[in-house]
């Protein structure tokens, strides 16, 4: 049996490490070691343990059946022990260099980045955000791997270790080259749909939350293309006869950038909502706290203020915040 006494935090964080990472020199990178500490550690480990734990492998290592029924038990411990420490570490946003990393869908960055970072300027100067991509179908790997502490996007509702808040909903809008023939006059059905529309979906769907609404109308529309990447919208639109339609927030940040126009969409569609989805071992962590309302702020204004606004400028009520 393994002698405990011979066991150091430190030692049970590179195996946290290696086992999550499966590469020696990753595992480095996410403890801010260098390459021969965390060898060291590993012979320290197999010492004490009396195994060899991970094996090399091309590309990698491979746990050894030992490492595997330690790797969630050590996992546990080194998380419970992470909570214990932030439930009672004060977080001052003005003197704070913590870095965060979080991530984002295209769109939730798209919005809620700009205001965010420029919040963080005037209140955590200090602080790092660093945004990784997040989509529906990895989103929640990605919080079990541990590289991002929270997800923002179009997520369903994760299981029991996770909470999710839900942020305000927003309208749909038209977006179109100038000199569009829907650009002017009523938009009705057949006129909407006589046009190819623009679908942004960064996996491949080509089904978006206009489809079912016209489908049921009895309109279905004809796509002209589907795009990965927002950076492409603008360019297409000005080029053809294509119309999207987009969150209203994000349709005026577009329209505003690239000299395009909005307009009302016309099919009623159930508004949408950004989750944001963190491990509930995180919430009594009081910096973690503070980037939560920090981005419950900066979704309420980026969603009520400046977009409430532009849509009674085109005659159409905002969504409320309990839709």
């Amino acid at each position: 049996m393994a002698d405990l006494s011979t066991l150091d935090l430190n030692l049970l964080r590179v195996f946290d490490a290696v086992a999550r990472e499966r590469h020696v020199t990753r595992a480095a990178q996410r403890l801010n070691l260098s390459q021969p500490a965390v060898s060291n550690a590993l012979a320290r480990l197999r010492v004490a343990l009396k195994d060899e734990l991970f094996l090399r492998r091309p590309g990698g290592v491979e746990a050894t059946e030992l490492a595997l029924s330690l790797t969630q038990p050590v996992a546990e411990v080194l998380d419970r022990l992470r909570d214990a420490l932030a439930s009672h570490a004060p977080f001052d946003p003005a003197s704070s260099d913590r870095v965060f990393p979080i991530g984002l869908s295209e769109y939730a960055e798209a919005v809620l980045a700009p205001p965010l970072m420029a919040r963080l300027a005037k209140e955590a100067p200090g602080c790092l955000v660093s945004i990784s991509h997040a989509d529906r179908i990895g989103a929640l790997d990605m919080l079990e791997a541990d590289q991002v502490q929270l997800v923002i996007g179009m997520l369903a509702e994760p299981p029991a270790l996770y909470t999710r808040l839900r942020l305000l909903p927003e309208a749909f809008l038209l977006l179109m080259r100038p000199g569009h023939p829907l650009a002017e006059g009523e938009i009705d059905l057949p006129r909407f749909t006589a046009f190819p529309h623009l679908l942004h979906s960064p996996n491949g769907s080509r089904d978006g939350a206009l489809d079912a609404p016209l489908r049921e109308a009895g309109f279905p529309r004809r796509l002209g293309a589907v795009v990965a990447h927002l950076s492409a919208v603008p360019g297409i639109l000005k080029r053809t006869d294509m119309v999207m339609s987009l969150s209203a927030r994000l349709a005026h940040q577009l329209a505003e950038a690239h000299g395009l126009v909005v307009r009302p969409c016309p099919v009623a569609v159930p508004h949408t909502r950004l989750s944001l989805i963190f491990p509930r071992r995180f919430e009594a962590d009081q910096g973690h706290a503070w980037l939560r309302r920090l981005l419950l702020s900066v979704a309420r204004e980026a969603t009520s203020l400046e977009q409430c606004e532009s849509l009674k400028g085109l005659g159409i009520p905002a969504p409320a915040e309990d839709d």
